[in-house]
Protein backbone atom coordinates (compact mmCIF):
# COMPACT_ATOMS: atom_id res chain seq x y z
CA UNK A 1 0.00 0.00 0.00
CA UNK A 2 1.49 3.33 -0.80
CA UNK A 3 2.31 5.18 2.42
CA UNK A 4 3.49 9.06 3.21
CA UNK A 5 6.73 8.56 1.09
CA UNK A 6 4.98 7.24 -2.00
CA UNK A 7 2.07 9.78 -1.74
CA UNK A 8 4.31 12.73 -1.08
CA UNK A 9 6.52 11.54 -3.79
CA UNK A 10 4.03 11.22 -5.95
CA UNK A 11 2.75 14.79 -5.20
CA UNK A 12 6.25 16.29 -5.68
CA UNK A 13 5.91 14.77 -9.37
CA UNK A 14 3.15 16.53 -10.83
CA UNK A 15 2.25 19.07 -8.32
CA UNK A 16 3.89 22.01 -10.52
CA UNK A 17 2.93 20.84 -13.87
CA UNK A 18 -1.23 20.67 -12.98
CA UNK A 19 -0.92 24.03 -10.51
CA UNK A 20 -3.02 26.73 -12.82
CA UNK A 21 -4.61 24.12 -14.95
CA UNK A 22 -8.19 24.35 -16.16
CA UNK A 23 -10.01 21.12 -16.77
CA UNK A 24 -11.46 20.50 -19.44
CA UNK A 25 -12.56 16.54 -19.03
CA UNK A 26 -13.49 14.08 -16.35
CA UNK A 27 -13.63 10.23 -17.60
CA UNK A 28 -14.77 7.58 -14.47
CA UNK A 29 -13.99 4.21 -14.95
CA UNK A 30 -15.12 1.09 -13.02
CA UNK A 31 -16.59 2.68 -9.35
CA UNK A 32 -14.00 2.77 -6.89
CA UNK A 33 -13.95 2.66 -2.99
CA UNK A 34 -15.82 5.63 -2.31
CA UNK A 35 -18.43 7.65 -5.06
CA UNK A 36 -17.09 10.37 -6.68
CA UNK A 37 -20.03 12.66 -5.03
CA UNK A 38 -20.37 15.25 -8.16
CA UNK A 39 -21.53 14.42 -11.61
CA UNK A 40 -18.06 14.30 -13.79
CA UNK A 41 -19.27 17.46 -15.75
CA UNK A 42 -19.38 19.77 -12.77
CA UNK A 43 -15.40 19.70 -12.31
CA UNK A 44 -15.31 20.86 -15.86
CA UNK A 45 -14.15 24.76 -15.96
CA UNK A 46 -12.75 24.23 -12.26
CA UNK A 47 -8.94 25.75 -11.97
CA UNK A 48 -6.42 23.29 -9.81
CA UNK A 49 -4.64 25.77 -7.47
CA UNK A 50 -2.36 23.36 -5.90
CA UNK A 51 -1.76 19.74 -4.81
CA UNK A 52 -1.25 19.37 -0.75
CA UNK A 53 -0.93 15.99 0.85
CA UNK A 54 -2.71 15.07 4.49
CA UNK A 55 -1.53 11.45 5.42
CA UNK A 56 -1.99 9.45 2.64
CA UNK A 57 -4.40 11.53 0.81
CA UNK A 58 -3.59 14.19 -1.44
CA UNK A 59 -5.75 17.11 -1.59
CA UNK A 60 -6.26 19.13 -4.87
CA UNK A 61 -7.17 22.21 -4.08
CA UNK A 62 -9.18 24.09 -6.53
CA UNK A 63 -10.76 27.79 -7.27
CA UNK A 64 -14.12 26.26 -6.19
CA UNK A 65 -13.69 23.51 -4.20
CA UNK A 66 -11.27 20.58 -3.91
CA UNK A 67 -10.49 16.62 -4.91
CA UNK A 68 -9.20 13.76 -2.35
CA UNK A 69 -7.00 11.30 -3.89
CA UNK A 70 -6.33 7.83 -2.11
CA UNK A 71 -4.40 5.42 -3.90
CA UNK A 72 -5.37 2.13 -1.88
CA UNK A 73 -3.43 -0.70 -2.06
CA UNK A 74 -2.33 -1.13 -5.59
CA UNK A 75 -3.43 2.53 -6.88
CA UNK A 76 -1.16 4.92 -8.57
CA UNK A 77 -1.48 8.13 -10.22
CA UNK A 78 0.52 9.46 -13.52
CA UNK A 79 0.31 12.87 -15.47
CA UNK A 80 1.17 13.27 -19.12
CA UNK A 81 0.56 15.42 -21.92
CA UNK A 82 -0.10 12.55 -24.29
CA UNK A 83 -0.96 9.31 -22.49
CA UNK A 84 -2.03 5.73 -24.02
CA UNK A 85 -5.57 5.25 -24.27
CA UNK A 86 -7.43 4.38 -20.99
CA UNK A 87 -6.73 0.67 -20.08
CA UNK A 88 -9.27 -1.78 -18.02
CA UNK A 89 -7.77 -0.61 -14.51
CA UNK A 90 -7.87 3.49 -15.20
CA UNK A 91 -10.45 3.77 -13.28
CA UNK A 92 -10.37 8.22 -13.07
CA UNK A 93 -9.64 10.53 -15.67
CA UNK A 94 -8.81 14.16 -15.69
CA UNK A 95 -7.77 15.89 -18.79
CA UNK A 96 -6.74 19.52 -18.29
CA UNK A 97 -4.91 21.81 -19.61
CA UNK A 98 -1.79 21.14 -19.09
CA UNK A 99 -1.94 17.09 -19.29
CA UNK A 100 -4.13 14.00 -18.37
CA UNK A 101 -4.22 13.05 -14.12
CA UNK A 102 -4.99 9.04 -14.43
CA UNK A 103 -5.71 6.73 -11.44
CA UNK A 104 -4.95 3.42 -12.59
CA UNK A 105 -5.80 0.68 -9.69
CA UNK A 106 -6.32 -2.72 -9.96
CA UNK A 107 -7.83 -3.23 -6.73
CA UNK A 108 -10.10 -0.59 -6.92
CA UNK A 109 -9.64 0.13 -2.89
CA UNK A 110 -8.36 3.73 -3.86
CA UNK A 111 -10.93 6.70 -4.38
CA UNK A 112 -11.84 10.34 -5.86
CA UNK A 113 -13.85 11.79 -3.92
CA UNK A 114 -15.30 15.74 -4.21
CA UNK A 115 -16.00 17.92 -1.15
CA UNK A 116 -17.35 21.77 -1.65
CA UNK A 117 -14.68 22.85 1.35
CA UNK A 118 -12.56 21.76 3.53
CA UNK A 119 -15.20 22.11 6.16
CA UNK A 120 -17.24 19.61 4.29
CA UNK A 121 -18.44 16.70 6.35
CA UNK A 122 -16.70 14.21 3.63
CA UNK A 123 -13.10 16.09 4.55
CA UNK A 124 -14.02 15.49 8.26
CA UNK A 125 -15.27 12.21 8.17
CA UNK A 126 -11.71 11.19 5.93
CA UNK A 127 -9.39 13.19 7.41
CA UNK A 128 -10.43 14.36 10.93
CA UNK A 129 -8.96 11.24 13.03
CA UNK A 130 -5.51 11.59 11.40
CA UNK A 131 -2.55 11.53 13.52
CA UNK A 132 0.08 14.65 13.17
CA UNK A 133 2.53 15.35 10.12
CA UNK A 134 5.66 13.24 11.02
CA UNK A 135 7.77 16.73 9.91
CA UNK A 136 5.35 19.09 11.34
CA UNK A 137 6.14 20.59 14.35
CA UNK A 138 3.39 19.42 16.20
CA UNK A 139 5.03 15.99 16.37
CA UNK A 140 7.43 16.41 19.39
CA UNK A 141 8.72 13.30 21.74
CA UNK A 142 6.32 14.69 24.82
CA UNK A 143 3.47 14.94 22.66
CA UNK A 144 3.50 11.21 21.25
CA UNK A 145 4.91 9.81 24.93
CA UNK A 146 1.41 11.34 26.07
CA UNK A 147 -0.70 10.23 22.68
CA UNK A 148 1.09 6.94 23.39
CA UNK A 149 0.02 6.45 27.27
CA UNK A 150 -3.19 6.10 25.81
CA UNK A 151 -2.51 2.80 23.89
CA UNK A 152 -2.24 -0.55 24.84
CA UNK A 153 -1.44 -1.98 21.30
CA UNK A 154 1.72 -3.29 20.55
CA UNK A 155 3.40 -0.45 19.10
CA UNK A 156 4.08 -1.29 15.82
CA UNK A 157 -0.01 -1.76 14.82
CA UNK A 158 -0.41 1.62 16.67
CA UNK A 159 2.25 3.20 14.42
CA UNK A 160 -0.29 1.72 11.52
CA UNK A 161 -3.09 2.82 12.37
CA UNK A 162 -2.31 6.75 11.82
CA UNK A 163 -4.45 8.39 14.90
CA UNK A 164 -1.14 9.62 17.10
CA UNK A 165 0.89 10.17 13.67
CA UNK A 166 0.37 9.55 9.83
CA UNK A 167 2.29 8.10 7.32
CA UNK A 168 4.44 5.35 9.17
CA UNK A 169 3.27 2.31 6.86
CA UNK A 170 4.16 -1.47 7.70
CA UNK A 171 7.67 -1.01 5.68
CA UNK A 172 8.77 2.05 7.88
CA UNK A 173 7.46 0.65 10.67
CA UNK A 174 9.80 -1.80 11.08
CA UNK A 175 12.26 0.01 9.97
CA UNK A 176 11.92 2.33 12.29
CA UNK A 177 11.20 0.31 15.41
CA UNK A 178 14.67 -1.40 14.35
CA UNK A 179 16.56 1.92 13.83
CA UNK A 180 15.09 2.87 17.99
CA UNK A 181 16.03 -0.73 18.88
CA UNK A 182 12.29 -1.47 20.04
CA UNK A 183 10.62 -4.85 19.85
CA UNK A 184 7.51 -4.74 17.68
CA UNK A 185 5.46 -6.26 20.04
CA UNK A 186 5.87 -4.08 22.99
CA UNK A 187 2.79 -2.32 24.42
CA UNK A 188 2.46 1.49 23.11
CA UNK A 189 2.02 2.91 27.01
CA UNK A 190 5.16 0.98 28.42
CA UNK A 191 7.56 2.97 26.29
CA UNK A 192 8.99 5.45 28.64
CA UNK A 193 10.21 8.95 27.32
CA UNK A 194 13.12 8.33 26.34
CA UNK A 195 12.82 5.54 23.63
CA UNK A 196 10.30 7.03 22.48
CA UNK A 197 12.16 10.35 21.90
CA UNK A 198 14.48 7.56 20.65
CA UNK A 199 11.43 6.53 18.05
CA UNK A 200 10.03 10.09 17.17
CA UNK A 201 14.09 10.33 15.40
CA UNK A 202 14.06 7.11 14.14
CA UNK A 203 10.65 7.92 12.21
CA UNK A 204 11.81 11.07 11.21
CA UNK A 205 15.08 9.59 9.37
CA UNK A 206 13.51 6.60 8.30
CA UNK A 207 10.74 8.70 6.34
CA UNK A 208 13.16 11.39 5.08
CA UNK A 209 15.25 8.27 3.97
CA UNK A 210 12.44 6.55 1.64
CA UNK A 211 11.15 10.10 0.54
CA UNK A 212 15.02 10.87 -0.88
CA UNK A 213 14.82 7.42 -2.09
CA UNK A 214 11.45 8.27 -4.30
CA UNK A 215 9.83 5.68 -1.91
CA UNK A 216 9.27 2.06 -1.95
CA UNK A 217 8.21 -0.17 -5.01
CA UNK A 218 7.75 -3.13 -4.00
CA UNK A 219 4.85 -4.24 -6.76
CA UNK A 220 3.81 -1.62 -8.85
CA UNK A 221 4.03 1.66 -7.25
CA UNK A 222 5.50 4.54 -9.28
CA UNK A 223 5.39 8.36 -9.33
CA UNK A 224 3.69 10.10 -11.88
CA UNK A 225 6.22 9.89 -14.31
CA UNK A 226 6.29 6.34 -14.03
CA UNK A 227 9.18 5.95 -11.94
CA UNK A 228 9.94 3.28 -9.16
CA UNK A 229 11.25 4.17 -5.63
CA UNK A 230 14.46 2.66 -4.19
CA UNK A 231 14.06 2.20 -0.51
CA UNK A 232 13.37 -0.75 -0.28
CA UNK A 233 16.86 -1.80 -1.38
CA UNK A 234 18.29 -0.43 1.90
CA UNK A 235 15.87 -2.20 3.61
CA UNK A 236 17.93 -3.13 7.24
CA UNK A 237 14.75 -5.82 8.61
CA UNK A 238 11.42 -5.43 6.32
CA UNK A 239 11.54 -8.70 3.71
CA UNK A 240 14.69 -10.04 5.05
CA UNK A 241 13.56 -13.01 7.34
CA UNK A 242 16.28 -15.39 7.83
CA UNK A 243 18.74 -13.49 6.57
CA UNK A 244 22.00 -11.89 9.31
CA UNK A 245 20.98 -8.65 11.27
CA UNK A 246 23.14 -5.82 9.27
CA UNK A 247 24.60 -5.05 13.32
CA UNK A 248 24.61 -8.28 14.90
CA UNK A 249 24.44 -10.84 12.13
CA UNK A 250 21.59 -12.52 13.87
CA UNK A 251 18.93 -13.87 11.84
CA UNK A 252 16.21 -11.68 11.34
CA UNK A 253 12.97 -13.11 12.00
CA UNK A 254 9.46 -13.18 10.53
CA UNK A 255 5.64 -12.94 12.31
CA UNK A 256 2.35 -11.42 11.80
CA UNK A 257 0.66 -9.05 13.72
CA UNK A 258 -3.05 -7.17 12.87
CA UNK A 259 -2.49 -9.49 9.12
CA UNK A 260 0.04 -7.65 8.46
CA UNK A 261 4.26 -9.15 8.08
CA UNK A 262 6.30 -7.72 10.74
CA UNK A 263 10.10 -8.31 10.72
CA UNK A 264 12.50 -7.32 13.06
CA UNK A 265 16.10 -8.64 15.08
CA UNK A 266 15.39 -10.73 18.36
CA UNK A 267 18.98 -9.80 19.88
CA UNK A 268 19.09 -6.01 18.94
CA UNK A 269 15.91 -5.59 19.25
CA UNK A 270 15.12 -6.73 23.01
CA UNK A 271 12.22 -4.91 24.58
Amino acid sequence: MPELPEVEVTRLSFVSRIAHARIEAVRLGQPLRWALGVEPHHLVGRVVLDVRRRGKYLLLDMDAGLLLIHLGMSGRLSFSCNPPAAGKHDHFEMQTSAGVLRLHDPRRFGAVVWAENAQAPIVQKLLGKLGVEPFSPEFTPQGWHLALQRRTAPIKQVLLAGDTVVGVGNIYASEALFLARIRPTIRACDLSLARVARLHGAVQQILARALALGGSTLRDFSNAYGEDGHFQLEAMVYGREGLPCTVCATPIRGMRQGQRSTFFCYKCQKC
